[in-house]
């Protein structure tokens, strides 16, 4: 299997990666979007879970696995908490449409709270993330969570439908030793991104990832966003975007993390999204 080139390759795993948070529908991939998804196959990337943060985004995603036959895709179909100040019924009707398109939408979401930048009235986030809850409870589908400066609110709402739900990943995970415990409390599955990549923002999170058990970690690049920094020039390149293809670094850096080999992790966490998202 070709492997992305770089002086970081003879660490990096040999078993089959899934990256589960991908905003593939980004207009940053407008111009190479199926060569974007080439390029996560050809790394070992076999597994992508299509990122839906409204519902224009989650309608596309859906049409481009569908239309392009890319078997390895799978989608989630939700409303980011940035998006909830457009949130109201014909919107929760069509993620409802969304969400019943099997096997395209595997989870709902990106959902939640972020009061870090308040794009949308934090009253509105509660009420779309509250909603989108309900609705994934009454579907059976499991969500793909965001939470950014609002922990207390986002405990409080998930408790009330996290027994209904069948699974639940906290995505890009970057709080602390108390953040994790809570959510590993809550039987949630914890996304790691190339954060931990960079040793000025994600050091914190060197000793907390041997607390997340083998059966509840999962992988992800965010990608266009956060690329990694550890990355050599020859291996990013010079647009500075990231890609699903660079996952095998991030699971370099997170098995050495967690004292695993890579290939280890990336069987333990490719294991736990297929139990997650049925992929």
């Amino acid at each position: 299997m070709r492997r992305t080139e770089g002086s970081e390759t003879n660490t990096l795993p040999k078993q089959p990666l899934a990256d589960i948070g991908v905003n593939l529908m980004s207009p940053a991939f407008d111009r190479d979007r199926e060569a974007v998804v080439a390029r996560a196959q050809a790394a070992g990337v076999n597994t992508l879970i299509i990122t839906g943060s409204s519902i224009e985004s989650s309608a596309a995603a859906a049409a481009f696995v569908q239309a392009e036959c890319n078997t390895n895709c799978i989608t989630t179909a939700g409303v980011h908490p940035h998006n909830a100040k457009d949130w109201d019924a014909a919107a929760s009707a069509r993620l409802r449409e969304l969400a019943a398109q099997p096997p395209v939408a595997a989870a709902i979401g990106e959902c939640g709270l972020d009061y870090n930048r308040n794009f949308s009235p934090p009253q509105a986030q509660r009420k779309c993330f509250e909603d989108q809850l309900a609705l994934a409870a009454q579907l059976g589908k499991p969500v793909f969570l965001h939470e950014r400066d609002a922990f207390d609110d986002f405990v409080s709402i998930l408790k009330k439908y996290r027994a209904s739900l069948p699974g639940a990943v906290v995505h890009c995970f970057t709080g602390g030793q108390a953040e994790l415990e809570a959510y590993l409390e809550l039987d949630c599955y914890i996304g790691i991104t190339g954060w931990i990549c960079d040793e000025r923002r994600g050091g914190h999170l060197a000793p907390l990832l041997p607390r997340i058990p083998a059966n509840r970690l999962l992988l992800e690049t965010d990608a266009p966003y956060l690329l990694p920094r550890n990355l050599s020039r020859s291996v990013r390149g010079k647009s500075g975007r990231n890609e699903p293809c660079f996952l095998p670094h991030i699971a370099a850096c997170a098995a050495a993390m967690a004292g695993k080999t890579p290939d280890q992790l990336a069987e333990e966490t490719s294991a736990n999204a297929r139990r997650l998202f049925g992929k």
